[in-house]
């Protein structure tokens, strides 16, 4: 690859290679115990069991404020705050799945068991950080928009309902900036040697699969993209694209990037150059079959009813596609950037 502008900043160095976490305890246990492996009881060898900063640093203190602020947001709503349909299902699976696993990183960092995982624990962590942040600010904008109203709703729920759900809005909100502030501390900083998933193009190939979701969803209600060839082609293109990052996010995760036979570094800059003209094809093409006058309807039609027409699931397509597509296209040209070196 070639070397970053002069008047760049250096790039950050990831490292890339075996898995992470083969050891059964910190680092100094896989450098001198060469007969450490998974569910071994053997002694550590020097030092606690428990991890304070695990807790106490920054990061830390990000992820107990995560799990303090998730807990309460779905216990609110669980208790009297109330949901239903498809977008209070979501908010609470949102929650409860970012719960759920904050609470095992937590237990992972602090007893130290992250170590016997045989997974790349920057990788995960950093991943898993990035998708807990778009899943929960989805919540935190779908439950207000859905349930939550300053004027108090009929009884047997009252005021006391209303109450409930303003404060789990708020503990929503909360909750979003608090997986933010994990993000921005572990995002890898010019000149620093880190995970992939920890740079911008890791974490970019988290919200494209994120982004590829709601594309999918719009799909399926009642958008009619299998009636012309061309918008079966697109999605096709979604899919490719998203089972393509899916795969690199999973390399990533399992430690397995350098066993590929290839360099990992070049076979994803020539996916993502890839990924960047499949989505310009679709972003010429979805448009056209659904909007122009002699495929589609150029504008909404009357008679469509709100919430359940195909137009709107077309446009909500278009605007993601074109949303995607600049995503791949930042990706491509901050992998241009990227050092990689192999892990140690």
């Amino acid at each position: 690859m070639s070397p970053a502008s002069p008047l760049l900043p250096p790039a950050p160095t990831i490292t890339t290679g075996g898995s992470e976490g083969t050891g059964c305890w910190p680092p100094s246990c896989r450098d001198r115990e060469a007969g450490c492996h998974m569910g071994s009881t053997m002694e550590p060898p020097g030092g606690g069991y428990l991890h304070l900063g695990a807790v106490t640093s920054p990061v830390g203190t990000a992820r107990v404020l995560q799990l303090a602020f998730g807990c309460t947001t779905f216990s609110l709503v669980a208790h009297r705050g109330g949901f239903g349909g498809a977008q209070g299902t979501f908010c609470m699976a949102a929650w409860g799945f970012c719960f759920a696993l904050s609470g095992l990183v937590v237990t992972c960092e602090f007893t130290q068991l992250h170590s016997c995982l045989r997974l790349s624990w920057g990788n995960f962590t950093a991943a898993f950080a990035m998708l807990a942040t778009l899943l929960s600010a989805t919540a935190a904008v779908i439950y207000p928009l859905y349930y939550t109203r300053l004027e108090c709703p009929p009884e047997p729920a009252g005021c006391t309902a209303r109450d409930f759900r303003l404060a789990a809005s708020v503990f929503a909100a909360l909750l979003f900036l608090a997986y933010a502030v994990e993000v921005a501390l572990t995002r890898a900083r010019p000149g620093q040697v880190a995970s992939y998933m920890a740079t911008v193009s890791g974490l970019l190939k988290i919200v494209q699969a994120f982004v590829a979701c709601i594309i999918f969803g719009a799909l399926v209600h009642d958008s009619r993209y299998g009636r012309y060839a061309a918008t079966q082609w697109c999605v096709a293109v979604y899919s490719l694209c998203f089972l393509a990052t899916v795969a690199v996010v999973a390399l990533s995760v399992m430690g397995h990037t350098g066993g590929l036979g290839c360099p990992f570094e070049r076979l994803v800059v020539v996916y993502t150059f890839l990924a960047v003209l499949l989505y310009l094809s679709a972003a010429v093409t979805w448009p056209v079959f659904c909007f122009d006058p002699k495929y589609g309807e150029p504008q909404r039609p009357p008679d469509c009813q709100a919430g359940d027409c195909p137009w709107d699931s077309q446009l909500v397509v278009a605007i993601f596609t074109y949303v995607n597509l600049l995503l791949y296209v930042a990706d491509l040209a901050y992998s241009q950037r990227i050092r990689f070196v192999p892990a140690l």
